[in-house]
């Protein structure tokens, strides 16, 4: 027989009092079994003190990029949104609260957080208010949960994956029941132009008559695939891209919060490629500042690296030498450029970005372009040296270039086309320039020969000539050396007019053969600079850059000629002859002051021989 088990043991109660903790209860809730009075305490010995348990430390939590971090938390942390803010803060204030938003913009100006700032408003309760209100605090009864997306009240839904009828149909059938804990239900539509035409055609009805405690806020970056019954129903706010010295601001306060130094030139760099966008920049942002050394300050040089981009003042030059038709100097810089590391499409698209600049300092002056004061200076003078017409041309060239650059195989030779391109055109005549010449009978050339090479037909290949003979030019002449020598020569090419806005407005901040810079004086003719570096062009044969946006210039030839005509009166009434003259004559007034010319000797007159007596004989 099998002996039996332990725990079918009836007769050894002992083992069952050995086997369990007498201190612990029973499993099934019965009280632990007391022991006798009798039996004594037994001695036991102290327990050994724990050892210390080794406590890791704790993973850091994961790293939160900066668009999260510094994502905006009330309406005044928006930055460049203020008429948006200015407008709803009015309608909140006087309860005129559209049942619909529509919010439009580009990528990264706040849309989506200034929906959820919206919802946050809309149901606004905290110690103090409790109604609809754009002063957000803190300690909001729902502004956390909506924030993060999880109040039951406010549906946030991306129209770009949920694009049918049946999501919809959804919110059509939630929105007739009241809101939980909320005053209002929001829902929260992003990229609502993603939405089929069935879904927008479920929408409308709801859209145009929801029930009062509904609230619809909708976000797009495409408005024109919004349809217009939609936009009807809704009230529309622009978000506006933030301009570049805003953006600058801003990123160099987030990066003083992060404890780094990045130059503003750096910041500049950013802010030009974000775009408007400030979600880009923070995005730039938070690459660059990992490219810094602990201590020390982000160079812009590093960012630019970075980024890809040439040098703004090596990009003007490139501009500067294929407008002035130099074509294998152009080559050779944008060669240089391209061995830096250059994007050929960035360089493209900054060769638009100068000849933009140039044809608005053109019209409005160097302030107009937004660079800094060098950089404008010099795209101002460049454009004032340049046609109108010859500006649109060459923009709508480097249009042209810049998609054949953005599809060529190898885009570096695309820009490098587009050069050659631009130098041989840089000099041909402009439409109006070429009618004249027909109308006159006088040859036109494919323009002369970019400077530095090509062949003798000027490197173009369409030449219009004309039947008649062909008048010849008149002989370049050597560019002025001086300021002096420039008047000399408008006197000598007898441009009366020219020569007398020269001398009464022209006030020289530097002059070198082929570059003039001046102070306008009060009541300089607007076209001046423009008819000042045609005349020289068309005498010198070479490109002249006028700029009319100095600061700090000398004086006006006639001023100072004006000056050494009240110096030469001041030293004439010092003398002491004259002070005499007019102490002996009270009342009298020195006069004009003319420089008397020199004495003339004449030639000795022979005598009359009938004054020596001598009579006539007569014959």
């Amino acid at each position: 027989m099998d002996p039996i088990p332990p725990w079918e043991d009836d007769d050894t109660p002992e083992a069952e009092s050995v086997e369990r903790d007498p201190d612990t209860d029973d499993m099934f809730g019965a009280p632990a079994a007391s022991k006798p009075a009798s039996e004594p305490e037994p001695d036991l010995a102290p327990l050994p003190e724990p050892a210390p348990a080794v406590i890791k430390e704790a993973p850091s939590a994961a790293y939160q990029v900066l668009a999260r971090k510094y994502r905006p938390t009330t309406f005044e942390d928006l930055i460049g949104q203020e008429a948006m803010v200015r407008t709803l803060t009015h309608a909140f204030e006087t309860g005129r609260i559209a049942h619909a938003f529509m919010l439009t913009g580009v990528r990264g100006v706040g849309k989506t957080t200034t929906a959820r700032l919206l919802a946050r408003a809309l149901n606004n309760q905290a110690p103090g208010i409790d109604k609809p209100s754009l002063a957000l605090t803190p300690n909001g009864q729902h502004d956390a949960a909506i924030m993060a997306g999880q109040h039951m009240d406010v549906m946030e839904m991306d129209a770009a994956s949920h694009t049918g009828v049946g999501d919809i149909r959804e919110i059509l059938d939630s929105v007739r029941y009241a809101p939980v804990e909320a005053r209002y239900k929001v829902y929260v539509l992003d990229e609502v132009h993603m939405l089929s035409n069935q879904a927008f055609n479920a929408l409308l009805k709801t859209l145009e008559e929801p029930p009062p405690h509904a609230k619809f806020i909708f976000a797009t970056t495409e408005i024109r695939k919004v349809p217009v019954t939609i936009l009807s129903r809704c009230q529309r706010f622009d978000l506006r891209r933030v301009e570049p010295e805003i953006l600058i601001d801003h990123l160099g306060r987030v990066a003083q919060k992060e404890g780094m130094a990045i130059e503003r030139d750096a910041l500049a760099l950013i802010s030009r490629a974000a775009e408007g966008s400030v979600r880009d920049g923070l995005s730039l942002l938070d690459q660059a500042l990992v490219q810094g050394g602990e201590g020390e300050a982000v160079k812009a040089e590093v960012v630019r690296d970075m980024l890809g981009l040439a040098d703004r003042t090596r990009t003007i030059a490139l501009f500067e030498t294929v407008m002035g038709g130099r074509t294998p100097e152009a080559l050779e810089m944008f060669r240089d450029l391209y061995g830096y590391g250059a994007d050929p499409v960035q360089i493209m698209g900054d060769l638009l970005e100068h000849c933009h600049a140039a044809s608005v300092a053109k019209m409005l002056g160097p302030e107009a372009t937004r660079l800094p004061g060098d950089q404008a200076r010099v795209l101002a003078a460049l454009g004032a040296g340049i046609s109108a017409g010859t500006l649109a041309r060459v923009w709508q060239m480097l249009l042209r270039a810049l998609e054949e650059t953005r599809r060529a195989p190898n885009p570096a030779d695309a820009v490098e086309m587009a050069l050659i391109r631009l130098a041989y055109a840089a000099d041909l005549p402009g439409p109006e320039e070429a009618l004249k010449a027909l109308k006159s009978g006088e040859g036109m050339g494919g323009g002369p020969a970019p400077r530095g090479g090509g062949g003798s037909s000027g490197g173009g290949g369409a030449q219009a000539t004309m039947a008649q003979p062909r008048v010849a030019a008149e002989p370049a002449l050597p560019d002025p050396q001086t300021f002096e020598a420039m008047v000399a020569l408008i006197d000598d090419k007898r441009e009366i007019a020219l020569k007398l806005d020269v001398e009464r407005y022209v006030r020289p901040v530097a002059f070198r053969p082929g570059a003039l810079t001046f102070e306008p004086a009060q009541g300089t003719p607007p076209d001046l600079a423009r008819k000042l570096a045609s005349r020289l062009k068309d005498w010198t044969g070479r490109t002249w850059l006028v700029a009319a946006n100095g600061q700090g210039g000398g004086e006006t030839l006639i001023e100072q000629e004006r000056r050494a005509r009240e110096q030469t009166r001041a030293e004439v009434e010092a003398d002491p002859f004259i002070r005499s003259v007019l102490e002996a004559f009270p009342g009298a007034k020195l006069g004009e002051i003319r420089d008397m010319a020199p004495a003339v000797s004449l030639p000795a007159i022979p005598d009359d021989p009938d004054e020596d007596g001598e009579a006539d004989t007569d014959t």
